[in-house]
């Protein structure tokens, strides 16, 4: 009797599975083909037209804005050689520069750390007091020999990230408290919380920053004063704690009543509860909404502009004004689109991949 040999499909193994889902999804009918084919090919056009004006017909080295204006160049990122630094530091002593850049990489070292499940220990925790702290001394100066730099000074990506960062780190657990209170037996309690959270849910951002920035210091005693970007950091933080509260109170709610009443059969007390059973849970459930407010609120700091503070939006549209350089603005907001675009698709990534880390097992 003859036997049938099988061979292998030719082709590596991303080949034989790739070509199969393009059949199935893209050219199963006249139709989809169609449409494959012609948004295939208005991706290729632009793609194309992106390269040879970003790339191959770029002005990389110029020294003003006329001469990347000659016929047949594309983007003139000479802008962004010349105007780098100040995008980024702002009005930063220029000698100076190095410490914000090193408080800069401080912090995406410590956030990419954080990010690492084995790292999720107390002494990262100890490590971000530390990083903090180093951070004030380097940004202030006075000691160790830096010279004193007033906040005022303080400008674009490290003054961006000291106020989207610690306010996702005070603002969480401010967050969790809201919105334990919120559920709460005790009337007191449970108004003072809602009633926190449906106002600073009920007005803009812009609204809070100028209550921070201009009605606070009326309120406050004669000749004491409040840095401004103590004030922002505030507001931002009660801001973003308001709308993560809904989020943790959503995951609350969502959990099944059994939890509460097992954790509560083991004798245990609310706040161990709460921090063993209840919260794990429930933080799980509404990672998405969570980290969505944290990239809503990394883009909000741009808002800060509007009571006089250079972040990096506005050291960008600083940038601009010189006369020398005046018209480039395609070139200068892709460059500001990129880093936001970086962080932002950094930490929806790292959201889809925790989320798929603490849900394994659960899924159907």
């Amino acid at each position: 009797m003859a036997t049938t040999t099988m061979l292998p499909a030719a082709g590596p193994n991303w080949v034989r599975r790739f070509v199969p889902w393009i059949r199935a999804n893209l050219f199963n009918s006249v139709g989809n083909s169609i449409i494959t084919v012609v948004v295939g090919g208005l991706v290729l056009w632009l793609v194309s037209a992106l390269v040879k004006w970003g790339i191959i017909d770029a002005v990389w080295v110029a020294p003003n804005m006329r001469a990347c204006q000659a016929e047949g160049t594309g983007a003139c990122w000479a802008f962004v050689a010349e105007k780098w630094r100040f995008i980024l530091f702002g009005r930063f002593p220029y000698d100076s520069q190095w410490r914000p850049a090193l408080v800069t990489v401080l912090l995406f070292v410590l956030t990419g750390a954080s990010f690492v499940p084995k790292l999720w220990r107390r002494e990262t925790a100890y490590a971000w007091l530390a990083a903090i702290l180093v951070s004030a001394i380097l940004m202030y100066g006075g000691v160790l020999g830096l010279d004193y730099v007033p906040s005022d000074l303080w400008s674009g990506l490290p003054l961006t990230l000291i106020l989207s960062l610690l306010s996702m780190i005070l603002g969480f657990p401010l967050a969790v408290l809201l919105a334990l209170g919120r559920r709460s037996n005790l009337p007191i309690i449970k108004i003072f919380c809602t009633a926190s959270i449906e106002i600073m849910r009920g007005v803009p951002l812009i609204t809070v920053l100028f209550m921070a920035s201009l009605m606070l210091p009326l309120f406050l005693p004669p000749g004491f004063t409040v840095d401004k970007q103590l004030r922002a950091l505030i507001a931002i933080t009660l801001f973003l704690a308001a709308y993560q509260a809904e989020d943790v109170r959503a995951g609350l709610m969502a959990l099944p009543k059994g939890q509460f009443e097992a954790a509560d059969a083991l004798g245990l007390s609310y706040w161990r509860k709460t921090k063993s059973i209840v919260l794990p849970q429930a933080i799980t459930i509404v990672i998405p909404p969570l980290v969505g407010n944290l990239i809503g609120n990394f883009k909000n700091t741009s808002l800060v502009s509007i009571i006089s503070l250079l972040d990096l939006m506005q050291t960008t549209q600083v940038a601009l004004i010189d006369p020398n350089w005046r018209g480039l603005t395609s070139e200068a907001y892709l460059f500001l689109g990129v880093i936001y675009f970086a962080a932002c698709f950094a930490m929806s990534r790292y959201s889809q991949w925790l989320e798929r880390r603490l849900n394994k097992g659960k899924r159907r």
